[in-house]
């Protein structure tokens, strides 16, 4: 079996494609890469369809091993790239020889890093995808230490380029898009002023769930004083806490859930959410539908 091993896991590597759409009325929500936009152009990068899987890394990399040559490609998050201790090249095809160990480092700006091989990472599919679901458990185990993956058959050649075009991490700020709605009458007149207004920041609690934020609470209307009876739950959601601090839903998100919507980011504005740090400031843009 053509197969990586795990020499060095990382934080949290997962595997992920384009995630399992169609799913969420039986409580599956889509998951797959954060980074939507990295992980389409690493398999490019590599001749793979888009659905092929990837690794999907979180802030200090990963390094395999892979039993066969195989062509890699690194994109997302800037980040040192080697192949048994030589430095390669980052955002273009490589070849990593049978055995050799392939070690992507520490993201500098971003947080995640996608890697595509050729042919794929082959796990087993659920529920039609290969993505890990870290709400619902679906999905290949995040990676451990000496643990080994399938790879699959190349199918095209890999794709070299001048250069790869790709947007740079939020570091300034994250710029977020909001179409108000569905439950903005839950929050006083001047809440979603006070969203546009506000000066948040991407809190550590973040994951691939939701992101996070720090800073002024949106305040409820008097009259909605209780919680609203559960209901459905989309990607981009804007919900607020009791505590009045937005949370985004990204990939991982729960399917349904009883806190007030205030808004929707469109998902096309997602991919720099993946990639915010801790720390970034946030601005919300009040858009029309």
């Amino acid at each position: 079996m053509n197969a990586l091993t795990v020499v060095r896991a990382g934080a949290l590597t997962t595997v992920q494609d384009l995630g399992r759409p169609g799913h969420a009325h039986l409580g599956v929500g889509l998951s797959g890469a954060l980074d939507r936009p990295a992980h389409l152009l690493a398999n490019r990068l590599v001749g793979n369809p888009a659905e092929c899987a990837t690794l999907e890394t979180t802030v200090n990399g990963v390094a395999v091993r892979p039993d066969r040559a195989v062509t890699v490609a690194v994109t997302g998050t800037p980040c040192p790239v080697r192949v048994d201790g030589r430095p390669v090249a980052w955002g273009a095809p490589v070849r990593v020889p049978a055995g050799a160990v392939l070690d992507v480092g520490a993201a500098v700006g971003g947080l995640r890093a996608y890697v595509a091989f050729g042919g794929g990472v082959a796990v087993e599919p659920v529920l039609g995808s290969r993505s890990r679901d870290l709400l619902s458990g679906l999905g290949p185990e995040p990676l451990a230490d000496g643990a080994e993956l399938p790879l699959g058959v190349p199918l095209g050649l890999s794709r070299g380029v001048d250069a790869a075009p790709w947007p740079a991490p939020p570091v300034d700020g994250l710029v977020l898009p909001v179409v108000l709605g569905p439950r903005d009458d839950w929050f006083t007149p001047d809440a979603p002023r006070a969203l546009a207004a506000g000066a948040y920041r991407v809190s550590p609690a973040s994951n691939r769930i939701g992101l996070r934020t720090e800073g002024p609470a949106l305040v409820r209307a008097p009259s909605r004083d209780g919680e609203l009876p559960s209901e459905g739950m989309v990607l981009g959601a804007v919900q607020v806490p009791p505590d009045g601090l937005p949370v985004v839903f990204l990939a991982d998100h729960p399917t349904t859930g009883g806190y007030p919507v205030i808004g929707v980011v469109p998902g096309a504005a997602l991919a720099s959410a993946g990639q915010a740090v801790p720390g970034t400031p946030v601005r919300f843009v009040l858009v029309r539908a």
